[in-house]
C-alpha cells in the first residue's frame, strides 16, 4: 500500500489556503508548498532584470529563465530566485501589485506548473499544494482536492491581519480583489470543480478549518 499523500488546496486570496495548509501539513507530516510564492519570486526576477511589466515576451525570458529554490518545510519559509534569498521582498506591495504581468501569462504558468509538478513528485512522503490551479491543472490527480473560499470582507481582514495592519484601505482591495479578477482571466479559482471538495471558512475559526481539511483527509482515505 503507497501511503503517499497528495493534498491540493485552491483559493481566492485571503481564503486562508496558506495557514491552513501549513498546519495540516504539520499535523499529516507532509511537505507544503506555495505556488503563489512562485509567481511572486518570478516577478522579483523580471523587475531586477530591468524588464517592465507591459513587455510580456520580456517576462516570459525571464520566467523561462529564473533559478527558483523553494523551501517545502511548512516551518521554514524560504524563497530564492537566481540566487538571491527573495523570501521577505515578495510579501511587499511592490511585488503585489506587478505579479499579475507574470501570472496572466500562459507561458508563464506553463513553466511554473512544470516546475511545480516536479517538486510534489519529488515529495518523498507526500505534499500539501496550494494556489489558484493545483486541483485542477497542477494536480488533478491528487488523493485530496478542495476549494477554499471565504466572503470578500473576511478575506480582506484577514490579508490585512497577516500584514500587521501596515496597508490602506486601497491597497488592501489590490491585494486581494484586483489579483483575483486578473487571475481569473486564465484559470478559475472560484468554484469547485468535478470532485473537488468546496469548504467556505467564513464562520471557522482557523483551527476548524484545519480540523474540516483532517476529516476530509480521513474519509477520503477510509
Amino acid at each position: 500500500m503507497n501511503d503517499r499523500l497528495v493534498i491540493a488546496i485552491d483559493g481566492p486570496s485571503g481564503s486562508g489556503k496558506s495557514t491552513t495548509s501549513k498546519g495540516v501539513a504539520r499535523a499529516l507530516g507532509l511537505a507544503y508548498l506555495d505556488t503563489g510564492a512562485m509567481y511572486r519570486a518570478i516577478a522579483c526576477a523580471y523587475l531586477d532584470a530591468g524588464v517592465d511589466p507591459s513587455d510580456t515576451a520580456g517576462v516570459i525570458a525571464a520566467t523561462l529563465g529564473a533559478k527558483l529554490e523553494v523551501s517545502t518545510d511548512p516551518d521554514v519559509e524560504k524563497i530564492l530566485v537566481n540566487g538571491t534569498d527573495v523570501t521577505e521582498r515578495i510579501r511587499s506591495q511592490e511585488i503585489s501589485t506587478k505579479v499579475s504581468a507574470v501570472s496572466t501569462v500562459p507561458e508563464c504558468r506553463a513553466d511554473l506548473v512544470a516546475r511545480q509538478r516536479a517538486i510534489i513528485d519529488a515529495a518523498p512522503n507526500g505534499i500539501i499544494a496550494e494556489g489558484r490551479d493545483i486541483t485542477t491543472v497542477v494536480a488533478p490527480d491528487a488523493d485530496v482536492r478542495l476549494l477554499l473560499t471565504a466572503d470578500p470582507e473576511i478575506r480582506m481582514a484577514r490579508r490585512k491581519r497577516d500584514l500587521g495592519g501596515a496597508i490602506d484601505a486601497s491597497s488592501l482591495a489590490d491585494q486581494v480583489l484586483r489579483r483575483d479578477r486578473d487571475d481569473s482571466k486564465l484559470v478559475n479559482f472560484t468554484t469547485a470543480a468535478d470532485g473537488v471538495t468546496h469548504l467556505d471558512c467564513t464562520e471557522l475559526s482557523l483551527e476548524e478549518t484545519i480540523q474540516a481539511v483532517l476529516d476530509l483527509v480521513a474519509a477520503t482515505r477510509g
